[in-house]
Parts: structure tokens; C-alpha cells; sequence
């Protein structure tokens, strides 16, 4: 192989120390690498890295090249024979240093077992996980609150149109924003290694009857004018059934009358609250026209104080 500057490949000055040396080669590894780096180029510059740093980790590997290098720069061939700190040969080294650095790089480290570096096959991280999935979960408020099992499907790695059904099971009183995780059912291990995680982002979804604030369950109730003057009862929903709702004359609305417990579940659990909306009837005969009038007759009434 032609002579090149191991120093000006690992963007070293030639008076650097060891630790410098390992620093610039973990950086330049990392970057390089062809599993990290999917650029056409990115191949040579890992091999070039990883000669460079093969031979300048070693001291006396380091000292020999800085003896003969001004005769390498005129274009001198270099076979590294000699050099006793590990052999390269297209693939990696057999160095130890190398292992370490995929060990800090996938968190498993790289086999050292069955063919070595020097055969020339790069070696995969055995224990390297799948990677996980984030999926965010429309459910309705019902679902939410009851919790439960439901069947979900999803393609099995971003882009495939293979699909994955699975039955998760949602726990009651779980609220928008929350993640569920579920262990090993993200995308499969390209190298032998466990999946990765499956992350489910709830979303409650909007309903035609409450809205929700924090653990607490809002309900608008209309009342005609007469129900809300002189009070009433009836039957209102909540998520757990309906119950019985007495309402005390002279209503008004915006008013909210609350329900204990009736909320989400949970720790603490939230309220229901029953917010008054008094309905007008429209005026739209001549009847309920005059009966508007004899109404005004009949009260000596203004809303507005001011």
C-alpha cells in the first residue's frame, strides 16, 4: 500500500501522545464506519483510519514509521510487515482496541470468536438490539376509561408494507401524552440480537359528549328555561353509567354541579361536573311570540345591573 500520512489522517499533530492518538481514531471510527455511515466512500476512510491508528497506537510501530516515513512520502510502498501490534488487510485489525471501540459504539461489543479481523470480514455486533418503534394510538374516552384489550396492527419496520398484528392491553384510566412500552415487539435484530422495544403513544380521541380536563370528565347539560327557574330531576350519562341528577331551581347557565368520583380513574381519580347551558325555544309563530310578551309583562326582570 502507498505511502500515506497516518498523523494527517487522524487529524493528529506528529508529536501526539497516546491518548490523543486513541481519541481521534474512536471519533474517526465512528464516523466512518460503513454500519454507521452509509456514504460510498465511508469503507476507505474507515480502512485508512484504521491502518493509521494500527500502527501509530504501537510504539514501536509509531517509531519506525516517523524513521522511514520522509522516503514513504516520495511514494514508497509500506506492506507493514514487521509490526507486531496487529495485522490489517482490508477488513479491520486484529488489535484489541478495535473490539473496544465497537463495544462503546453498539454496547455489545463485536465477536472475536470464528474468523478473525485478519481474514478480512468485518465482524458484526452479536448482541446488538432491534431497533425500537414509536407509534402514537387513537382511542376513545370509553376505552380510556374502562382500559382493556384491543388489537392493533402496524407495519412491521417504517416503509414495509408487511404488517404485525398484535393484542396489547390498555391500562384503565390511561391518559393522552401516556407511552406504553412493550418489550421485544419493535423491529427485529438484523444480527441475531433481541427486538427492540414497541413504544405506544395514547391519544384520547374527542367525544361527542365530554370533554376531558386532566382526570376530570365535563358534561354541558341544556335545561329549558322552566326546568332551570323551577328545578327538576333527571337522568344525565357519565363514562360509568347514568345516575340521577336532581337540579335545584334558579339555575343559571355556566353553572356546574359536580359528580364525585365520576371521573377518570386513577391516583387521585377525577370528578364529573355538569355544566348548565339554558336553552331559549325560538319565537318563531305568532303564538310563541305572544307568549314572550306576556312573559315580559309578567316579570319586573333585568339581567344586566349594569
Amino acid at each position: 500500500m502507498k505511502y500515506q500520512d497516518y498523523y494527517q489522517i487522524l487529524g493528529v499533530p506528529r508529536d501526539a501522545d497516546k491518548s490523543d492518538i486513541k481519541k481521534a481514531y474512536r471519533k474517526l471510527a465512528r464516523k466512518y464506519h460503513p454500519d454507521v455511515n452509509q456514504d460510498a466512500t465511508a469503507e476507505d476512510k474507515f480502512k485508512e483510519v484504521n491502518e493509521a491508528y494500527e500502527v501509530l497506537k504501537d510504539s514501536d510501530n509509531r517509531q519506525a514509521y516517523d524513521r522511514f516515513g520522509a522516503d514513504w512520502k516520495h511514494g514508497q510502498q509500506f506492506d507493514g510487515a514487521g509490526f507486531g501490534g496487529g495485522s490489517y488487510s482490508g477488513g479491520g485489525f486484529s488489535g484489541g482496541d478495535f473490539s473496544d471501540f465497537f463495544e462503546s459504539i453498539f454496547g455489545g461489543g463485536y465477536q472475536t470468536g470464528g474468523s478473525p479481523f485478519g481474514q478480512g470480514q468485518r465482524q458484526r455486533p452479536s448482541q446488538r438490539r432491534g431497533a425500537d418503534l414509536q407509534l402514537k394510538l387513537d382511542i376513545s374516552l370509553e376505552e380510556a376509561f374502562n382500559g382493556g384489550s384491543k388489537t392493533i396492527q402496524f407495519a412491521k419496520e417504517p416503509g414495509s408494507t408487511e404488517m404485525k398484528k398484535l393484542k396489547i392491553s390498555i391500562p384503565r384510566g390511561v391518559s393522552s401524552g401516556q407511552k406504553i412500552r412493550l418489550t421485544k415487539q419493535g423491529q427485529a435484530s438484523a444480527y441475531g440480537g433481541e427486538p427492540g422495544d414497541l413504544y405506544l403513544e395514547m391519544n384520547i380521541m374527542a367525544h361527542r359528549l365530554f370533554r376531558l380536563e386532566d382526570r376530570d370528565v365535563i358534561l354541558r347539560l341544556p335545561l329549558t328555561p322552566w326546568e332551570a327557574a323551577a328545578g327538576t330531576s333527571l337522568k344525565v350519562p357519565t363514562l360509568s353509567g347514568s345516575v340521577e341528577l336532581k337540579i335545584k331551581p334558579g339555575m343559571q347557565s355556566g353553572q356546574k354541579m359536580r359528580l364525585k368520583g365520576k371521573g377518570m380513574p386513577g391516583t387521585p381519580g377525577g370528578d364529573q361536573f355538569v355544566e348548565i347551558m339554558i336553552q331559549t325555544p325560538p319565537a318563531d309563530n305568532s303564538a310563541a311570540k305572544q307568549f314572550y310578551q306576556d312573559m315580559k309583562a309578567q316579570f319586573d326582570f333585568n339581567p344586566r345591573p349594569f
